[in-house]
């Protein structure tokens, strides 16, 4: 029975080590050695060299200890005591042995000291801490689709019961997908339901800003201590920790502390930890550890979801063809999306003009990268569909209504201005006419520009529109 128990502090002596720098280890844990288990009374027994090293333990290291003895001897542990070696100045200095029976529960809360106050305190109380959420990213409009579904379903669970199901939970994607919003969806959750906990958001870019600070000041200790109050850690962009090996090695520790107290992390990147190059082998290992998840880049469904939401949101009127025509051509980011629609609304408001098709070619280049290349019949039918609110299918029916064939006779015209296509090709792939057709289709919308303002506004705007999206 001694041995098996002498089997269980080794390991926890392993925890230990990997959960605190090499300087903090030799000056505390490796200068513990175990002395008994009475599994009877769970009462654990260890020899320590000196008090200072005793109430070093208990300063800086018991809610690790109290958590990993927990861990490894199970519930069969019910306190700990020390015997604290000291100088016997009534024998000329021979060293003895005292048991210290001022027990440290390992069940309860811990105290840092026996002797200390219950209104002493090191750590902050939850309302001094500003969780730095961003309190817009919200469950309740964030927009689902099959590009973030998983991901969304899994920071609900975890908002529901934080470090009870998914610890860590890493979330990657590319930028402009949704990832900062999600995480902050889960942090804004468990405040609502655990108001309680302690949740913190940041990037990783702040985290290293703050670690460089405390080593410049000399408060490493300090910022680490803080760091291990957190019930709730949201780090995002973490490959932006890529390359730092010291805030690795001080992240990696408070990692440790967090998990191994049965506290949620959640983290986000823009790549999965196994493409993150400059990554710390442990601290991969440990993201690896949860549960991983991502969120690709949005369907056009969702694009126009997500373009009717906040559209509605902000209480706009965009007609349903210039919501499709911007949810088909941007494709890249979310908030390439909204960047538009407030383009658009900043627009209408400053010249007093509605938000149309005209608008959109005004203020897409600004958010759609263009190259050099030809436009194509179908780019020039999508594109008049879109205008036109039809659909191609309509476009190259037989169909002959006055809106269907007024639509079809500007496709052919703008195809024969800006494809550098023939008669015959543009017939043939606009509802496969012959070439008399779009001849005589060109000298329809010619006439009619002369004498008709709308049709000329149409080609005017549509010539642009089609000019500055071409990809």
């Amino acid at each position: 029975m001694v041995q098996h128990s002498k089997q269980l502090w080794d390991r926890c002596i392993n925890i230990f080590r990997d959960n605190t720098t090499p300087e903090q280890f030799a000056a505390s844990f490796a200068l513990v050695e175990f002395n008994s288990f009475n599994i009877a009374e769970g009462k654990l027994i260890l020899n320590v060299p000196s008090e200072f090293v005793k109430k070093h333990l208990e300063d800086n290291f018991l809610p690790l200890m109290a958590s990993t003895l927990k861990r490894v001897f199970g519930n069969s542990i019910k306190s700990l005591y020390y015997n604290v070696a000291v100088v016997n100045t009534n024998t000329g200095g021979d060293v003895i042995e005292k048991t210290d029976f001022a027990p440290k529960t390992v069940n309860g809360t811990p105290r840092t000291d026996a002797r200390k106050s219950p209104d002493d305190t090191t750590a902050p109380q939850v309302q001094d801490l500003d969780s730095q959420l961003l309190p817009h990213y919200r469950f309740d409009n964030y927009i689902e689709g099959e590009s973030n579904r998983l991901a969304r379903s899994v920071g609900e669970s975890i908002a529901n019961n934080p470090a009870k199901t998914f610890n860590p939970f890493f979330v990657y994607g590319p930028s402009g997908c949704g990832k900062t919003h999600l995480i902050n969806a889960i942090g804004l959750r468990i405040k609502e339901l655990h108001p309680q906990m302690r949740v913190l958001y940041l990037s990783a870019h702040l985290f290293t800003v703050q670690y460089t600070d405390a080593v410049r000041q000399n408060k490493v200790n300090d910022f680490i201590r803080f760091y291990q109050t957190i019930d709730t850690l949201i780090l995002d962009d973490v490959q932006e920790l890529s390359g730092k090996t010291q805030t690795q090695n001080t992240f990696f520790h408070i990692f440790n502390h967090l998990h191994i107290n049965g506290k949620q992390i959640i983290l986000s990147a823009d790549r999965p930890p196994i493409a993150i190059q400059g990554l710390e082998d442990r601290l991969l290992t440990r993201f690896k550890w949860g549960m991983q998840a991502e969120i690709e880049k949005p369907t056009q469904n969702l694009r126009l979801n997500i373009l009717a939401a906040k559209v509605d949101q902000e209480g706009l009127n965009i007609p349903a063809n210039v919501l499709k025509f911007i949810s088909e051509n941007v494709d890249e980011s979310i908030r390439d999306l909204e960047g538009i629609i407030n383009s658009l609304m900043a627009y209408s408001v400053v010249y007093n003009c509605d938000i149309d098709m005209k608008l959109v070619g005004k203020v897409m280049p600004r958010f759609v990268a263009t190259a050099d290349k030809t436009i194509t019949i179908d780019d020039v039918k999508e594109c008049v569909c879109n205008y036109f609110n039809l659909k191609v299918s309509q476009l190259d029916s037989r169909t002959r209504t006055q809106q269907i064939a007024y639509a079809r006779q500007v496709a052919m015209y703008l195809s024969d201005k800006l494809t550098g296509k023939s008669h015959v090709q543009i017939g043939v792939n606009i509802g496969n006419r012959n070439h008399a057709t779009v001849i005589h289709a060109l000298r329809q919308i010619k006439d009619m520009m002369e004498v008709d303002e709308k049709t000329r506004k149409n080609i005017e705007e549509l010539t642009t529109i089609l000019q500055s999206i071409k990809k």
